[in-house]
């Protein structure tokens, strides 16, 4: 089979010794996390409640990051037999949401979530905003795998690729004199797809396009930089409504060398046949968008869609710290 891996959108404890593990024996090979996964997972599940008893006396993000990193933790073992294959077996914890913009905060909140959880495959995410280039070039260039997340237009992703791969340049500059395997950090960029579907398909000539196209374009640029340490993930591959089939974000983008994060439902839907896609050129996409989106409403989509996701996270984040504050 071609290079392509499938992981899974979501964590949560129990969820982790049953399920996860039914999952990993059809053929998903990594899992992903964010502030609303966790907010569900701690808020809707009575397995945590003990959890947060226990833990009573301490402050709310204190408890966050130990309920957290446990399930980081449990996942990391669960992924780590395909790890050792070298069969990706990441997953990945985000940090702070409400750090976005400041750098020294970003950098200082990942190391400290990449100590304690002391695994070699977690991933730190990262979003990609102009205070976060930094980080995930010190990460990277410390040896620390990285999930580059909330990515929309053209130039977060190579800003991200840019970064990441001089971090990379950097980590092998200064492990040069060693013999020997060396654990060359990995990354991903996570190209968020069917938000645009749901922002602009009223305004689109072709519904459900846009978000496979924008995709496409940026995994191209990826592609070409021929860097393998550093590769496409699709995110943001749910389906809203019944428009759609679930697997459908899976199916329009089975692209070599990707990486797709999708919800538990398309991987339901999912029948595990690899019909794989050839994406389109530069110019095919290009022409494709223009006929389908005006120009002006899709750069403004960019800034729009960016922002929204940050908020969401920053928000969900805020409600598990006062619901924990409140407990």
């Amino acid at each position: 089979m071609k290079n392509f891996s499938l992981w899974c959108d979501f964590i949560e404890n129990s969820f982790l010794d049953h399920d996860f593990l039914n999952l990993l024996s059809l053929g998903i090979n990594g899992a992903t996390s964010n502030p609303a996964i966790f907010k569900n997972a701690i808020l809707n599940s009575p397995i945590y409640q003990s959890k947060i008893a226990a833990l009573k006396g301490k402050k709310a993000k204190e408890i966050y990051e130990e309920l957290a990193i446990c399930d980081i933790k449990k996942a990391a073992d669960k992924l780590a037999p395909l790890f050792y294959q070298k069969n990706d077996g990441f997953i990945s914890i985000e940090i702070d949401p409400r750090f976005y913009d400041n750098t020294v905060l970003s950098l200082g909140e990942a190391k400290k979530l990449y100590t304690a959880i002391a695994k070699e495959n977690v991933m730190i995410k990262i979003p990609a905003t102009k205070a976060s280039y930094e980080v995930m070039y010190e990460l990277m260039k410390n040896g620390i795998n990285v999930n580059a997340t909330l990515i929309f237009s053209q130039e977060q992703n190579k800003q991200c690729f840019e970064a990441l791969n001089q971090g990379l340049i950097e980590f092998r500059k200064s492990q040069a004199h060693l013999k020997g395997n060396l654990n060359t950090p990995k990354a991903v960029i996570s190209i968020f797809v069917s938000r645009f579907d749901r922002l602009l398909n009223a305004k689109a000539k072709e519904q459900n396009r846009i978000g496979i196209l924008n995709a496409n374009l940026a995994y191209n640029y990826i592609v070409s930089q021929n860097e393998p340490n550093i590769r496409a993930l699709f995110a943001s591959t749910g389906v809203k409504g019944d428009d759609l089939v679930k697997d459908y974000y899976i199916k329009e983008l089975l692209f070599e060398n990707s990486v797709n994060t999708t919800p538990l439902d398309a991987i339901k839907a999912f029948n595990w046949e690899y019909n794989f896609k050839n994406p389109l050129n530069d110019a095919e996409i290009k022409t494709q968008l223009n006929q389908i989106i005006a120009e002006n409403e899709l750069k403004q989509s960019y800034d729009i869609l960016l922002q929204e996701g940050l908020e969401q996270f920053c928000i969900a984040f805020e409600e598990i710290l006062k619901a924990l504050s409140d407990f």
